[in-house]
Parts: structure tokens; sequence; C-alpha cells
């Protein structure tokens, strides 16, 4: 049974990571796939080191791309008909905005004509939704109107929290209740589930995190809706009660200059670290006090399960699936979008108690262990196709 899995580009984040890690597992439940994926835009780190099995199938396009351009978007939705066509595939699933339109088109292309006798199944994930906080309220209203007449052809919808369904289903309009799936991200949790204090102390010192100092962390890319602003804000704050703190930015994006600039400004330049795109994020969350999560919008937030396994106490703004994540009080601190009061609070309070904070972090380990690991991914994709491809 032959999957083409199609993503815009394979650059940092939850969408790269579930879109490799099925490629690669999915072929021991007697599925062949062909993953297609794009191009990487200015500053996005790459995750295609994550490809461990070198016998899979990828195909690359220069010509997939992010960015609204006419004429490559033309080129892409050619190649991706014609690697249909050589392809054949029995079902095709696409990830994020760009590759869902264009897969989607092709697909239907693919099935009207090719495969007439044996169409494939179409499928499309939203790991979260360009619908609101991207765009212009004309750029939005268009995107929106795409999204809703290309729902109407998708066999299935699969959306990775309850919350990014709701949104989708009645707040949006966006295709039927009963397209929709819910399948929750999934990764490889092992090495941070096994973060102690060892590798706490091992990773302070790599990192040269001088002794009794407090690290405020966050990570992702550096762009607008990461609102990294006000993440230098509570920095700030923070700093006035504990002048021994070091704040940590791990990731890349189009506004480090602006960051960089705005904590020279702020007067915290020395206690801010931009370490870039970084592979030793184990380290950087071993290292960790205290994690926090800044952004305007998420889908599912993968740096926020990520710290939750490894042990670290977590405080967030509450937008999009935050709440599927720290799901309880005893999990982590959610708190109003952009407010630094709020925030400064809640992390100067875990500074200052951090009994509780390591409380929070056992817990919340725990829980994102069991709910966001590989294997239970897996298992609901397999049943999924298995469903879908029997109907």
């Amino acid at each position: 049974m032959r999957i083409v899995r199609i993503i815009t580009r394979l650059n940092v984040g939850g969408p790269a990571i579930q879109a490799i890690t099925l490629s690669e597992r999915l072929p021991r439940a007697g599925y062949e796939t062909l993953l297609v994926h794009g191009r990487l835009g200015p500053a996005e780190g790459d995750m295609r080191y994550l490809q461990s099995d070198s016998a899979l199938a990828t195909r690359y396009l220069d010509s997939l791309r992010r960015s609204l351009s006419p004429l490559h978007d033309i080129v892409a939705l050619a190649q991706i008909f014609a690697t249909l066509c050589r392809f054949k595939p029995v079902l095709v699933h696409t990830h994020m905005a760009k590759a869902g339109t264009l897969g989607r088109i092709a697909a239907l292309a693919y099935n009207r004509t090719i495969g007439r006798g044996r169409p494939a199944r179409i499928v499309h994930t939203y790991h979260g939704h360009v619908l609101e906080g991207y765009f212009g309220r004309r750029s939005s209203a268009l995107v929106l109107g795409i999204e809703r007449a290309l729902a109407r052809h998708t066999d299935a919808i699969v959306a990775i929290s309850p919350r990014i369904r709701d949104e989708l289903v009645e707040k949006f309009r966006l295709g039927q209740a009963s397209q929709y799936h819910v399948i929750p991200l999934g990764f490889d949790l092992d090495a941070l589930a096994q973060v102690d204090e060892a590798r706490r102390r091992r990773a302070r010192e790599a990192l040269d995190i001088p002794d009794g100092a407090a690290v405020l962390t966050t990570v992702g890319r550096l762009t607008a809706i990461k609102n990294h602003h006000l993440f230098l804000q509570v920095a700030e704050q923070v700093s006035g009660s504990h002048p021994n703190i070091v704040c940590v930015i791990a990731g890349d994006g189009e506004l480090r200059g602006e960051l960089e600039r705005a904590a020279h400004d702020r007067g915290i330049a020395a206690r801010v670290r931009f370490l870039g795109w970084r592979r030793d994020l184990v380290d950087i969350y071993a290292a960790t006090d205290v994690f926090v999560l800044t952004s305007r919008n998420e889908g599912t937030p993968v740096a926020l399960i990520e710290s939750m396994a490894a042990g670290v106490a977590a405080v967030s703004t509450d937008v999009g699936g935050v709440r599927d994540v720290i799901a309880a009080p005893d999990l982590g601190i959610v708190v109003p979008p952009n407010d630094a009061e709020r925030l400064t609070e809640q992390v100067n309070r875990l500074l200052g108690d951090p009994d509780h904070g390591r409380l929070l972090g056992a817990r919340a380990r725990e829980w994102v262990v069991s709910r966001y690991g590989i294997d239970r991914l897996v298992a609901d994709v397999t049943d999924f196709y298995a469903q879908l491809l029997a109907t």
C-alpha cells in the first residue's frame, strides 16, 4: 500500500518531526512511503538530519516553497502531479498550508485522470492553522475560502488536538465534523525522560552556566507569532528579582537581529544568550529551571512537550493547543496571552520555590511521556489509515 506524504518543508518543528518519523516507521506496518518536501526559508533550521533510515524514499522539490509565488507554485503543482502519476499511491497525506493546497489539488487531478479506476484517498493534517494571526484581513479571508473549498474534496482531516478541531469546525466552519479525526503528535521522548540531576549538572557545565544561576529558556523560531519580545520583557522584569538569571533563546529566524537589539536596549544583553539552532536540545532543557512559551498562536507546542518531558516546570501563554498539553494546574502554569505581568509573577514564583517547580516538572514528565510518545502516534495513524482505506 503506497502512501505519498507531502510537507511544505522540513524545518524545525512538529510537522517535520512527525512527517519524517511516520515515513520511517510505517513500512513496518506494510506501507510504502514517499516523502515529498520543499525548500527551507531563510534562517530556518533544517530537520533532515532526523532521517535515520537511509532507505527512506524522498523527493525534494525546490519549487515547493512557503511564500506565495505563482511561477514556483505552478511548477510545484505540476511536479507533485507527475510524482503521483509515477508512484500511484492509495493515499495522499498532506501537512502544512502550502503543501496542503498544492498537494490536494494535484491529488484531485490525479484521481480524475490516471487514478480514475483506483482513486487515492486524500488526507490533510492541521498542525495548527494560518487562518488567524499570520496575514491581514483580506489575505486571511482568501486563505479561508481556499481551505473551505479543499475541505469539500478531502476524505479525512486530521487535527492534532481537540481544540484545533473545535476551532476549525466551530469558529471557521471549515469542513464537516464527521471528516475530523484527532491524532495527537508523538515523539521519541526517551532521552528527555531520562534527564536527571547528573545530566543537569553536566549540561550546565557544557553551557558554562555559573554556579547558583537561574536559567530561563525558550525554544522556537524567531518569528513574530512566537512573540519573543514578550520573553525579553519578562526577562528584564525577572532580572530585577533574580540578578543571577541567565536567559536562553534557542532558535533562529528573521527577527534575530531585531531581538538582539531589543535585548541591548532593555539593558539585558549580558543576561540573554541567543544560541541559534541547536541539536543538543536535551542538554538545553536539562540546564533549564523554568521554560517559558510566549506565543501568540500555537498548534500543539512541541518545545513545551519536550521541556515537560525533561521534567522542567513550564509557564505558557494560553493560546491554541497549549491547554491540551498543560491539561491541569498541577502540570504547568497558563497565563493570558501577551500578559507580561502575569508571566513575570509566575516565573518569579517558580524560581522562588524550586521544590514546587520540581514537583510540577515531575508530574508534567509523567503526563506527556504517556500521552505524546512515538509508539502511540504510530499505532493511531496505522489504525486510522486501515479504517480509511477499508471504506
